[in-house]
């Protein structure tokens, strides 16, 4: 069973920065891919950033130039650096694991970090 556990949230005023990490148990981590999502006051859930297991990373238009995802496979660690935050960043962050099977995609979730930014 994989447990994901993210951490670093916190409140901080617009244009800081904080680093967001999530620890992955189990030994799917290295052959994974896996992402960063928000969820909103909408209530809508929407991808952050995204890297492959080989590294490859996708963002969020939004986010593009400000974050930035990261990932230690000897570790099982993925991280999202986030730098020159704003109020429209506030949000649950959420972990996400993807163990690809012939069948299809097992998604693992972790419980979430809150980020708040204030004006």
């Amino acid at each position: 069973q994989v447990q994901l556990v993210e951490s670093g949230g916190d409140l901080v005023q617009a244009g800081n920065s904080l680093r967001l990490s999530c620890v992955a148990s189990g030994n799917i981590f290295s052959r994974s891919s896996a992402g960063w999502y928000r969820h909103t006051l909408g209530n809508q859930r929407d991808v952050v950033a995204t890297i492959t297991s080989t590294g490859t990373t996708t963002y969020a238009e939004s986010v593009k130039g400000r974050f930035t995802i990261s990932r230690d496979n000897a570790k099982n660690t993925v991280a999202l650096e986030m730098n020159s935050l704003k109020p429209e960043d506030t949000a649950r962050y959420y972990c996400q694991l993807n163990e690809s099977f012939n069948w299809g995609i097992r998604h693992y979730w972790g419980q979430g970090t809150q980020v708040t930014v204030s004006s």
